[in-house]
């Protein structure tokens, strides 16, 4: 049987709900011209904030929209620079080094590589893990807790660079080192932004969902670790219902996940999980990117004024991604210089981090669509995040 194209899924699905094309533009706020370009099969793929709309209008989730499982896969780049991590991932060691690794050794290697991804310092990152990976194989099953680690960290490195398929491997490979469950867990909530990545929205959110509900913590005597891994896992699931058009289920999720975060009382870092918090802070930033992919401005807005700046881990990735839809705030509101202003403080802080966001590029593109002229420091940012204009 063929596999129905976007455009047909689209088409057949507006059709059952007896709306012509300028009907569902309308309702979605998605373009006419857009919207034929997809129903023709002239645009083989959208982004899923464009599904999303579609979804709401039509009244399903975004899941049935979604034909191809992972249109966002990236391949790995024989000559690129991330290679030599996926050849590590293979078991392809490069070095015939006779010095045997020792677990303590290796744990403090790894442990000093973690800042470089909490730092994004991806480059840096992929140029030790290769030596890490081959240590970590050399190690056996008495190495099972610290190739974990090294493995996570791998794996959280290829999905933030968008190398899909070995973060897949190198995933895998960590959940069934994983010692204990809760090391389990932080490898399942990092395939679930794996899968949110690749657009596998209904399978990140039954991931997320059966994982949060087999390790559900008893409050009243959880420890601050099974709190903050189950409050993550709440997060993803909070993070897929919203895109797959489930709000109801998106703000259960993130309600659950403020109560873990109250018992906390603070951002933690859980031993599991090592180079990402969990806590207040990090719902209140989930809320407000849930109220970006409503497509709630101002909401947004609001609720980034109510986060305290200084708490947060300036270098974190999370941060980012907060500020990220803060400026696709700005530019919805037609606050184009804001917007600005925005990325370019993020290109400071985090350029290896912008340049592999696709809403960097979108946000980016929207100013300079705008504008008659760029300025240097427009030229300089879309430059660096690769951004034909």
């Amino acid at each position: 049987m063929a596999v129905e194209s976007l455009g047909e899924r689209i088409q057949t699905v507006r059709k059952r709900r007896g709306l012509t094309q300028k009907e569902l533009a309308s309702l979605s706020g998605v373009s006419i011209s857009l919207l034929r370009k997809l129903e023709q099969n002239e645009r083989g793929d959208t982004r899923v904030e464009t599904l999303r709309k579609l979804a709401v209008a039509l009244r399903v989730p975004t899941s049935e929209l979604i034909v191809r499982e992972g249109h966002e896969k990236s391949k790995v780049d024989v000559m690129g620079r991330w290679t030599s991590v996926h050849n590590a991932l293979l078991g392809r060691h490069a070095s015939t080094s006779e010095e045997l690794p020792t677990t303590t050794g290796l744990g403090a290697a790894v442990e000093a590589a973690e800042p470089l991804f909490t730092e994004n310092r991806y480059s840096e990152l992929g140029a030790v893990l290769p030596a890490l990976l081959r240590d970590a194989d050399a190690l056996g099953v008495e190495g099972r807790h610290v190739r974990t680690r090294a493995l996570h960290l791998a794996g959280l490195l290829l999905v933030q660079v968008r190398q899909f398929e070995a973060a897949d491997m190198a995933l895998n490979r960590a959940l069934d080192d994983a010692p204990e469950r809760l090391d389990a867990a932080a490898a399942i909530n990092t395939r679930c932004w794996l899968l949110v990545r690749q657009g596998q929205i209904q399978q990140s959110l039954d991931l997320a969902s059966r994982w949060a509900d087999e390790i559900e913590p008893r409050f009243s005597r959880a420890t601050m670790a099974e709190l903050a891994t189950w409050g993550g896992l709440m997060l993803r699931v909070s993070t897929a219902a919203v895109r797959n058009n489930q709000p109801g289920d998106a703000e259960d999720a993130l309600k659950l996940a403020a109560a873990a975060s109250a018992g906390l009382g603070r951002e933690f870092a859980p031993p599991s999980d090592f180079v990402r918090t969990f806590g207040p802070i990090k719902v209140a930033m989930r809320r407000a990117e849930n109220a970006m992919v409503e497509d709630r401005p101002d909401r947004v807005l609001t609720l980034a004024q109510q986060i305290p700046a200084s708490e947060f881990r300036s270098k974190a990735s999370s941060v980012h991604r907060h500020r990220l839809d803060v400026a696709k705030a700005h530019t919805r509101l037609r606050q184009y210089g804001d917007a600005f202003d925005v990325l370019s403080d993020i290109r400071r802080n985090a350029p290896e981090w912008i340049e592999n966001q696709r809403g960097a590029h979108d946000v980016l593109g929207t100013i300079i669509s705008r504008r008659r002229t760029l300025t240097p420091e427009m030229r300089s940012l879309a430059d660096s995040i690769h951004l034909e204009y």
